[in-house]
């Protein structure tokens, strides 16, 4: 039993390497020891590397915005949003709240169902620190494969295994490989949860170095002027360029949007409408 356990986990660990918008070859630099390891063991950050440490005043963080639907996620110049997909796993998402606390911004992340409830203490930090917190399916499948029924059977289960691990509502949602349909779009904002969709992919997947990741990612905001980053918690590189990113982004005169979930009100006739029913 032990044995499959641990097989299923080496599986999970290569199949969330290859996220992105494309399928690319599994990321070797995470260790499946980082996966599987007991969350009361206190793991040091990888290779032994010290947490980086800012002084000073930062100013990056900006405002907060209240969505209920994709329609509201609108952002202005100069403001993003950083989003993190497939975690959480523990030395990789615990170094990455580390630096986003110590720049005083928060983060949306699009966890996995099976990742969170390995490391529901992890998951429920994530939570805690104030971040956004969004599913990303349950194992990662790559939904435009499965049938209808069978795709939407991945996102509740998603949805519901991050609800526990976190304790929190879970309201946001992102496809794996960005793998949509018009009817499976329609079909989770039919559950009250907001797609995040993806303007600024780091490319933190490729086996590059962590000034190729900050350099692209910047390029491509200089291009758009705002919008949504794609990172990924899972991989050492994107804790690595994380420190040069944020001071760039702060450097230039950005700001870091933070995303929170309004619930939708019926409209009061409506409601007038069902205590009348109500009362017959």
């Amino acid at each position: 039993m032990h044995r499959f356990f641990v097989l299923a986990c080496i599986a999970l660990t290569a199949a969330l390497s290859a996220c992105s918008t494309t399928r690319q070859a599994p990321d070797t630099s995470i260790k499946t020891s980082s996966v599987i390891a007991p969350e009361e063991r206190k793991l040091a950050y990888a290779d032994n590397e010290a947490a980086p440490r800012m002084t000073g005043w930062h100013h990056l963080a900006g405002r907060t915005l209240e969505v209920s639907s994709l329609a509201d996620l609108k952002l202005q110049d100069k403001e993003v949003i950083l989003s993190f997909d497939d975690g959480p796993i523990p030395g990789r998402t615990d170094k990455v709240l580390a630096i986003l606390d110590q720049f005083g911004v928060k983060g949306a992340f699009m966890m996995v169902g099976a990742m969170a409830e390995m490391h529901p203490a992890l998951a429920r930090k994530v939570a805690m620190d104030g971040n956004t917190i969004g599913s990303h399916t349950y194992d990662h499948a790559d939904l435009s494969s499965l049938s209808f029924d069978a795709a939407m059977a991945e996102v509740i289960k998603g949805q519901l295994a991050v609800t526990k691990a976190t304790g929190s509502d879970v309201s946001f949602f992102r496809f794996p490989y960005l793998s949509e349909s018009h009817r499976l779009r329609a079909a989770i904002a039919m559950r009250d949860m907001v797609i995040m969709d993806v303007d600024i992919d780091s490319k933190d997947y490729f086996a590059t170095t962590p000034a190729s990741v900050t350099q692209r990612t910047m390029d491509q905001l200089h291009k758009r002027g705002h919008g949504i980053i794609l990172m990924h918690d899972i991989h050492k590189r994107t804790a690595k360029m994380l420190p040069t990113l944020l001071s760039k982004l702060e450097a230039e005169g950005y700001k870091v949007v933070t995303l929170k979930f309004k619930k939708t009100q019926a409209p009061t006739n409506l409601v007038a409408s069902a205590n009348v029913v109500m009362t017959r």
